[in-house]
């Protein structure tokens, strides 16, 4: 899909006499790659070292930009993400992960488990490049407006649904993730950290006031106030892998098809390894996906 969305971006280095550009390339290597996607049995630094001898000897050009173009289902509108091969390497050389990468496997798990489903009625993804710490310190009511757009895009929500809201505490910090029920007035509070939502209270009044200013925009009764759960989530080990996490936390409640999420729902740690393993596997492996080809 990435092969028929995507659009290579001409760096600087590039020429108009470059005899193989970046929309021509078959990406063989990564074909050949995709075949040995690897396992839980394996160890990290096994599924590291196979992921970057496999970018290493692709024909990816070191510096190359690929945009990838995303329908309206994903994120509520037409969406353009920039893709570099050195986001790629956040994987592999087991670095925190940045927007480029939480979106694109949003739109993965949107392709994948979603579209043409019912489940396009039961789950919605905001955009993280548009709500975060950073904006909301310098314009809450912007960012609360962009919330209250999300949802009206949505329909009427007088059913349970949930929006996905990975947040992130700012400037390439923490991800948690924020799930929103606006039927029952519920928010879900997901951080693979100890601690709940009052580390961020900026972020817990934009999406309140957000979620009352649509509920209001619908003529819809406010018969309680908005509750805020915190689900108790598998624990991160150290300080980069939260953004693993928060993917892995979307992924297994849209795959179990759970609106009401208990706050147990997870009974084991999920490990990096798994975790990396499974996302590493879709977003560079699958010759579907890959992010360059």
């Amino acid at each position: 899909m990435l092969k028929k969305a995507g659009k290579d971006i001409p760096t600087k280095s590039e020429t108009k006499t470059n005899p193989k550009s970046q929309k021509e390339v078959p990406g063989q290597m990564l074909d050949k790659a995709s075949k040995e996607i690897p396992t839980t049995s394996e160890t990290k630094s096994q599924i590291m070292m196979r992921l970057e001898k496999m970018v290493e000897e692709s024909d990816i050009m070191h510096g190359a930009i690929r945009s990838v173009d995303m329908d309206e289902g994903v994120f509520g509108i037409a969406h353009s993400e920039l893709i570099a091969k050195e986001d790629m390497q956040q994987l592999f050389e087991h670095e925190e992960l940045g927007i480029a990468v939480i979106h694109t496997y949003i739109w993965y798990m949107y392709d994948t488990l979603m579209r043409g489903t019912e489940l396009c009625n039961r789950f919605n993804f905001i955009a993280a490049s548009r709500i975060n710490t950073t904006f909301i310190t310098k314009n809450p009511t912007s960012v609360m407006n962009e919330l209250v757009d999300r949802f009206m895009v949505a329909g009427d929500n007088t059913t349970p649904s949930l929006y996905f809201l990975p947040f992130n505490s700012g400037n390439g910090g923490h991800w948690v993730l924020v799930a929103m029920d606006l039927s029952r007035l519920m928010v879900y509070y997901l951080d693979s950290l100890p601690g709940d939502w009052s580390k961020y209270p900026s972020m817990k009044k934009t999406v309140d006031a957000a979620i009352l200013k649509f509920r209001s925009k619908k003529n819809y009764r406010n018969r309680k106030d908005i509750t805020w759960v915190r689900v108790q989530c598998p624990q991160q080990n150290n300080s980069i892998d939260c953004g693993f996490f928060v993917l892995r936390f979307m992924r297994d409640i849209i795959a179990l098809n759970r609106i009401d999420i208990p706050k147990m729902v997870w009974n084991n740690n999920l490990g990096f390894i798994l975790i990396l393993s499974d996302i590493s596997s879709n977003l560079l492996l699958n010759h579907e996906y890959v992010l360059f080809s």
